[in-house]
């Protein structure tokens, strides 16, 4: 394995590819007793679309997080959850748009239960009853959660933002969609993207680095599959699909989402920049210690609930704000408003130093999270950058590159609003 030292934030990385083609990453942690392993593979529920053996396959929404439910079954009845919880290890799963990771820590028999990890994510056992049975879990899963305002007003933003793109879809998909999945349908997934060539495997602590590569030799598949082309439909333009969507539910007050449409943006060292330029940007615009903020929450327009994000998804992005507020469009016209006094005015000096440093030092942070380190790894890994050099990154970004992304992304032809209002009081009956 390779190695590289990183001064600036005092870590030690180990890597290399296996002839398979699965990239294993080790990030060493002297001293510690707790280790921490991630076996992630480049799928998630954007990957509806693709190609394999020249032929092209269209799934029904869902099928990743479907998947990642059942990959727990073992052809010997056992669970894999039982067993490495068993072994003293915690593990757990999950699916996002562009992956799925399975992951655990323990304190002892680490490479007992890294055995056990790498050997049931790469060996899937499904039966048609089983796929019934997990079908009803999962629908009631997609039940609960269209039940809960926050996931509502989060989904009415994304179907405001686009048109046609994957992104509008829900990971977990619904109970309409996930009807159409079989056994069979997630084998030709497993077979399509649980492939070495297609995953990572990140080690975070105080282990020995050939270890890991060895078991991963000896547990793994030696072939690495084929390239599968994912297709993410028609490139859409900036302009919002709609522009307001307002629905009512069981809430004590008003909760909203702003949306700004950006455009993709592609993988390599680039994405990652562009990912903190967009994180700052939003720090600038409307973070805690920004002007915006504390007018907003001295006029009581929003409260302890109000955040913000800027999203990279494949073949979309997007920037996010929002919480509970009695007059949503009031903060929208108010963000829109710093937005023209920024690019007017400039950023401060002293508040750019001041918001850098406080960046700098929460990414640094991170670094004691050894979940937040692996998954650092993993996205690295997939879309092909280094993510231990953002000292380097951060050094390179300027304020002009903060005001030319709030000045092409954070615009009233580019946003959508989504909000959820209490439900109207029925009227009185007249006696």
């Amino acid at each position: 394995m390779k190695h590289k030292r990183y001064e600036k934030i005092g870590e030690d990385l180990y890597f290399g590819q296996l002839r398979n083609g699965l990239n294993v990453n080790v990030v060493t942690k002297p001293g510690f007793r707790l280790s921490y392993a991630v076996f992630a593979t480049n799928y998630g529920g954007a990957h509806r679309r693709f190609s394999l053996g020249g032929k092209m396959h269209d799934t029904p929404a869902g099928v990743a997080h479907f998947l990642e439910h059942k990959m727990f079954d073992m052809p010997d009845g056992d669970n894999a959850l039982s067993v490495l919880s068993a072994n003293g290890a915690q593990p757990n799963a999950f699916t996002s748009n562009a992956v799925t990771a399975y992951y655990f820590d323990s304190t002892e028999h680490f490479f007992e239960n890294l055995r056990v990890l790498l050997s049931f994510v790469s060996v899937p056992y499904f039966t048609d009853e089983s796929v019934q049975k997990e079908r009803g879990i999962i629908s009631q899963e997609i039940g609960m959660i269209e039940d809960n305002p926050e996931w509502q007003v989060y989904k009415n933003l994304i179907g405001l933002l686009y048109r046609s793109s994957p992104a509008r879809v829900p990971v977990a998909g619904s109970v309409e969609s996930i009807a159409g999945i079989t056994a069979q349908t997630l084998y030709d997934c497993h077979k399509a993207f649980y492939t070495p060539g297609n995953m990572c495997l990140t080690v975070v602590g105080d282990v020995d680095p050939q270890e890991g590569l060895r078991l991963a030799r000896e547990v793994l598949p030696a072939g690495s599959g084929p390239a599968i082309p994912r297709d993410y439909g028609e490139e859409e333009d900036l302009t919002p699909h709609e522009k307001e969507k307002t629905v009512r539910m069981e809430v004590s007050m008003p909760t909203f989402l702003l949306g700004f449409k950006c455009a993709p943006v592609g993988d390599g060292p680039e994405q990652m920049r562009q990912n903190l330029i967009g994180e700052l940007a939003c720090d600038v615009l409307m973070g805690e210690s920004s002007p915006l903020y504390a007018r907003l929450y001295s006029e009581g327009l929003i409260n302890g609930s109000f955040g913000y994000s800027f999203d990279i998804l494949p073949g979309a992005a997007y920037v996010y704000a929002g919480g509970d507020s009695n007059d949503p469009r009031a903060v929208k016209a108010a963000i829109l408003a710093e937005t023209e006094r920024l690019l007017k005015d400039g950023i401060d000096a002293d508040y750019w130093i001041q918001l850098q440093r406080a960046n700098f030092g929460s990414t640094l942070k991170s670094l004691n999270s050894f979940e937040s380190v692996a998954m650092s790894a993993v996205e690295g890994c997939f879309h092909g950058y280094d993510p231990f050099q953002f000292p380097e990154f951060y050094e390179s970004i300027s304020r002009q590159d903060l005001l030319d992304f709030i000045r092409k992304n954070i615009c009233e032809d580019r946003a959508a609003l989504s909000a959820i209002y209490p439900k109207e009081e029925p009227s009185p009956c007249a006696l």
